[in-house]
């Protein structure tokens, strides 16, 4: 079964159909997505911050109805609350929020 990376149908339903908001938030998402502080706290291993950025994301894919990585994030954010922290998981992180990312790019230039 391929991910889907973007679910606009139900990320639509989410906003009331307000196309122009779910654009906006969408933008907002690429622009300020924490991905980037929350494999920096991995790595420092400071879970307490890790696990924060793992929730935000979480929701954040959630209410976006972004549902590869919000299943991704709920798997790290799981792991980073008992500090168990598999590398695959934090590699399948990245490589599905890359790919969001490339989803988003083609929703935003469709509706440019």
């Amino acid at each position: 079964m391929a991910a889907v990376y973007v679910n606009q149908e139900e990320g639509l339903k989410r906003v009331i159909n307000n196309k122009k908001l779910y654009v906006k938030l969408l933008t907002k998402f690429k622009n300020e997505t924490n991905l980037t502080e929350l494999l920096r706290s991995i790595e420092e291993k400071n879970y307490e911050k890790a696990e924060t950025c793992a929730h935000t994301l979480k929701g954040l894919s959630g209410n976006l109805s972004l549902t590869a990585l919000y299943e991704k994030a709920t798997a790290l954010d799981a792991q980073l609350k008992i500090q168990v922290i598999d590398a695959d998981a934090v590699a399948g992180i990245t490589a599905c929020f890359n790919e969001t990312q490339k989803a988003i790019d083609e929703i935003l230039a469709a509706h440019g």
